[in-house]
């Protein structure tokens, strides 16, 4: 199909990631490649900037600049959790007519891929062509139609350091019992990665946990207190939404109420650690590095990084071809040595679907992960090295 003529838009959707902006930075320099995009503008916070007509001209952009754009952490046109109505969406539709926006590049997760979908549907109904294209983003890797998501490998490498510096302190002067509480809201994949921080026998973690399977009160109990007793310490690695065997938050207050479209348990880490030192009489203490997780790029992944960017230039090609209503989707075809490429998956197949971390990939005892994970990761998110030992 013929390209045709017209302004782009890049629209931020959800959390930052520290390698967001390297997509940002493909889609700018791959949109310098071709004629047909006479101008292309990014949305100032995600859909708030699409709604309000308020666009910021990236079409000048230099090469200096996309080097540094590339290597920096959270969002340079911001982002949005806003949901769309169907008001909303309209008024959108019409800011593009008038701007004479024929292509949208929407990056983000689930709900952002859904909102393009959305987008793209009321612009065809309105008798308005643009073409929509997704470009996947999210740390949490939930993302279905991909075999991972840009911004995962970095922020997994970071909390694999992270649970492998603390473990260092924990073995110096330990309070028997450490927690740490990494990033995920709903699914297990970045608290799986910890176990790239592992060396020597006791290393840490020395225990993992998923909200996909959760665990009881009880059973936690008892498995800190048998790796207790072989290492005189246990660090435990927890993602924020880490559910009990009920299906609950182990009675945590909740930051959003029930309904919402987030509802995310406060400060499990610390919650786990009370429950842990009444439960066993072991001095527990827990911590929390947050959203240090997903804006630190000291610790970025290069292999994630120069994914994100191949994925923004991969958006532009596929609109300019003809293209529309499909996300770009990173797919492996070799490993070891691992390799990759882009391809395209249809937006209606992965909007609002969540990819769980896999059971198979989950040992035995819902307390670790397999080999078979760490084959998977360790190309994404790069060596962690072990300290010395006397």
């Amino acid at each position: 199909m013929a390209p045709i003529r017209g302004a782009a838009v890049v629209a931020h959707g959800g959390g930052p990631t520290p390698v967001l902006n390297a997509s940002l930075a493909g889609i700018i320099a791959e949109s310098r490649r071709h004629p047909a995009i006479t101008a292309l503008y990014g949305a100032r916070r995600g859909a708030i900037g699409l709604l309000k007509d308020e666009l910021c001209d990236l079409s000048a952009t230099d090469n200096t600049v996309l080097e540094a754009l590339s290597h920096a952490p959270g969002s340079a046109i911001g982002s949005s959790r806003r949901e769309l109505e169907k008001a909303d969406c309209l008024q959108i539709v019409e800011v593009m007519r008038q701007r004479d926006v024929r292509y949208l590049f929407y990056t983000g997760g689930n709900g952002s891929m859904d909102t393009a979908w959305r987008l793209g549907n009321f612009a065809s109904e309105a008798g308005y062509e643009m073409r929509v294209i997704g470009v996947p983003k999210t740390i949490d890797n939930d993302l279905a139609g991909t075999d991972h998501t840009p911004g995962y490998p970095s922020c997994a490498r970071f909390f694999a350091h992270a649970v492998r510096d603390i473990g260092e302190d924990n073995r110096a002067l330990p309070p028997p019992i450490e927690i740490v509480e990494v990033l995920g809201r709903n699914t297990g994949w970045v608290v799986a990665a910890t176990a790239l921080a592992r060396h020597y026998e006791d290393d840490p973690p020395h225990l993992i946990y998923f909200p996909e399977s959760g665990v009881s009160p009880d059973r936690l109990c008892a498995d800190v207190e048998r790796v207790y007793r072989r290492f005189g310490r246990c660090l435990i690695a927890v993602c924020e939404g880490q559910t009990d065997d009920r299906g609950g938050w182990f009675g945590a207050e909740l930051n959003n109420l029930p309904g919402a479209r987030d509802p995310l348990p406060a400060n499990m880490g610390q919650v786990l650690a009370k429950l842990i030192w009444s439960g066993t009489g072991l001095r527990t203490r827990a911590e929390k590095p947050g959203l240090l997780g997903r804006s630190c790029s000291t610790l970025a992944s290069e292999t994630d990084r120069e994914e994100s960017w191949r994925c923004g230039e991969a958006a532009v090609r596929a609109a300019v071809e003809g293209h529309s209503g499909e996300m770009v989707s990173i797919q492996r075809f070799s490993d070891p040595p691992y390799r990759s490429t882009t391809t395209l998956v249809p937006l209606e197949s992965v909007a609002g679907k969540m990819r769980q971390f896999p059971l198979e990939w989950m040992a035995a005892g819902r307390n670790d992960v397999t080999p078979e994970f760490l084959d998977w990761a360790r190309p994404l998110i790069g060596r962690v090295e072990p300290y010395v030992r006397l």
